[in-house]
């Protein structure tokens, strides 16, 4: 297996190089981290890397990775899924933000996937498509929802409800229910829902259905393993002795893009071996730059959180930025990291009288013996605890009920495109968070994000080193008009709604919802005792409700882990950084391919969104290559 943590002489030049490794990481302490989706970094890569050595065996490629590799249990057991999303992870990075004002003095802690495979193979394994507005959007040739189908459907195999018109049967990414549900809880919150007037829709990633529920569909076999794409496109490429060619460093962070002085084109990276130092220790300013050269293609593939800075780091970027950084400019680029753009989400608990075997509560607080659930190959394993997916939009009378300002919005971007849902919303069967803080018993969450914020952040670099801090801020609820706070108030009352309306439903988990008074309507329940869902009424907030909530969302949004558009695929003059065949302007024989490209955003959970932008980027270098 051409797999390294030291490069050997002889691969210091080859034909293309893909750059995944992440810039930076940044140490955390005990920070509390929502501990739900990863934003996929590597993902990409992993893809474009496979489909190269597949059009092409002789062609050289190397692989740079941050990370380790993934062929551990912590990667291919679902079940596992939710250590991966702890503060201390070891399989994730971690980026921090400026202090941001708007969320109550807060400095935000955002990850990304830190092993080979990215985000893909640490994420929650949550199926989910963009809609087919999404692609139409983005209003670049090559880049529609008709064009994209035949990707979409060439990554996996479908193994779900729905028409085979969008799906695919053959690819190396298998979809299906996993080897267990909680059949219980699944079914009592979508008769709920069905209550506050969402029904159930067999396939929300047809790209065509929205405003319902749906039984979830995740990234894992039907014999229980993650669908990550290190193990479905790059290991089989390594092991099969067929693609000799193909070479993977590990533990190697990017420390820019070199460039020809004539010419400006790409002609290789330099990086620096984490394996040279103590892993976790950012030893960066004392470890030896080393070089590996590319004859014909530099390939950036570290995410939207880890791609601008690499390019500003090699003088791609605002000229303001990059003096201010000492870097000396090879184009100027002022949309590098300009719009930085995420899903803000909030994810609620509930006491649930569901069973220890209907929920993740028991082997994630460890009152069930792990390693004896491996030993037997329990089929529990196969299991993310997300059964429930939504896309979900408000009604004429929450419309009315939302405000001025949203009324014109919703005219504006959603009224005559019934295909956007406001809002993503799933069921976790378990606490969302860290169990060492509650007592042992059963929970579920719901989490709950908006599709389209529009709010806006940035990340840039303040010096030349991967060491230095970086200028990072989500600008999430920073919108002038606070249009993503309403949709999150109008997405709170409704999520507890639907699970006051389930029969499994004890009362909410008080810390983790807003602090109403006692003498309100709105105020929590710890325990509920006897509880009849058909006489439930729908709770009345006050004007005085309403602040304690909006102040109280502010406090504690935090990332879905979707980072995106920070490289944005456009015109130059409006803030692009790469043109539609994802060549950087201004440069020659560099590319970028992952979710940094993204012109605008999508209603899904991004890991499929990663996917397909491989598989597509795959098919423009082929041919650009001239392997096609």
């Amino acid at each position: 297996m051409a797999i390294y943590t030291a490069l050997p002489e002889e691969l210091s030049e080859v034909d293309v190089i893909i750059a995944g490794g992440l810039s930076r990481i940044s140490p955390i302490a005990k920070q509390s981290i929502n501990p739900l989706i990863l934003q996929p970094g590597g993902t990409t890569g992993c893809v474009v890397a496979a489909r190269l050595a597949e059009a092409d065996p002789g062609l050289s490629i190397l692989v740079i990775e941050a990370g380790a590799n993934n062929d551990i249990p912590l990667v291919s057991v679902p079940a596992l899924c939710l250590v991966n999303l702890m503060p201390t992870s070891t399989t994730n990075m971690f980026y921090q933000t400026n202090t941001e004002k708007q969320l109550g003095d807060r400095k935000l802690i955002v990850p990304s996937g830190g092993v080979l495979g990215g985000g893909s193979s640490t994420n929650l394994l949550m199926y989910s498509r963009a809609q087919r507005s999404d692609f139409d959007s983005w209003g670049t040739p090559g880049w529609s929802a008709e064009e994209m189908v035949p990707y979409l459907r060439k990554l996996e195999t479908y193994h779900g409800p729905g028409a085979n018109d969008t799906h695919g049967s053959s690819g190396p990414i298998h979809v299906s229910s996993g080897t267990y549900r909680a059949l219980k809880s699944e079914n009592d919150f979508i008769q709920a829902a069905e209550k506050v007037g969402w029904n159930e829709i067999d396939d929300l990633s047809s790209l065509d259905a929205n405003n319902g529920v749906q039984r979830a569909m995740r990234y894992i076999s039907p014999d229980g393993k993650r669908q990550d794409a290190a193990s479905r496109y790059l290991h089989p490429k390594l092991q099969d002795g067929k693609h000799p060619n193909l070479h993977v460093l590990l533990e190697s962070k990017i420390v820019r893009v070199l460039f020809d002085r004539d010419t400006k084109k790409a002609a290789g990276v330099e990086y620096i071996a984490k394996s040279a130092g103590a892993p976790g220790n950012d030893e960066s300013k004392n470890l030896p730059v080393q070089k590996a050269r590319a004859r014909k293609l530099v390939i950036v593939s570290c995410g939207a959180l880890g791609t601008p800075p690499v390019l500003e780091r090699s003088g791609i970027g605002s000229p303001e930025i990059l003096q201010r950084a000492g870097i000396p400019i090879v184009a100027e680029t002022p949309g590098v990291g300009h719009e930085y753009e995420d899903h803000e989400l909030l994810v609620y608990p509930y006491k649930s009288s569901l069973s220890a075997e209907e929920t993740i509560d028991a082997i994630a607080g460890g009152r069930r013996n792990v390693e004896e659930l491996l030993k037997n190959n329990d089929k529990i394993l196969g299991w993310n605890t997300q059964d429930i997916t939504c896309k979900l939009r408000p009604s004429e009378t929450d419309i009315a009920g939302i405000g001025a300002e949203f009324q014109n919005i919703w005219k504006r971007d959603y009224a005559s495109n019934p295909n956007k849902p406001l809002v993503l919303m799933s069921l976790i069967n378990g606490f969302p968070g860290d169990p060492s803080i509650i007592p042992a018993g059963q929970y579920v969450g719901i989490s709950v994000f908006t599709a389209y914020p529009y709010s806006r952040g940035h990340l840039h670099i303040t010096g030349p080193s991967p060491s230095d801090a970086l200028d990072f801020s989500t600008g999430f609820f920073s919108d002038p008009d606070d249009i993503d706070i309403k949709k999150h108030m109008w997405a709170y009352k409704k999520q507890r709604e639907i699970a006051r309306r389930m029969h499994t439903y004890r009362g909410e988990v008080v810390s983790g919802h807003p602090p109403f008074p006692p003498t309100s309507k709105a105020a929590c329940i710890d325990n509920v005792t006897h509880h009849d869902p058909d006489s439930i009424q729908d709770i009345e907030y006050t004007v005085e409700d309403d602040a304690i909530l909006a102040t109280w969302l502010r406090a504690n949004v935090g990332t879905t882990w979707h980072s995106m558009g920070t490289c944005k695929m456009a015109p130059l003059a409006n803030n692009g950084v790469v043109d539609d065949r994802l060549r950087v302007y201004g440069v020659e024989a560099l590319r970028i391919a992952d979710l940094s490209i993204l012109p605008h955003n999508v209603a899904a959970n991004t890991n499929n969104t990663a996917l397909v932008v491989g598989e597509k980027a795959a098919d423009i270098f082929i041919e650009e290559l001239g392997l096609k």
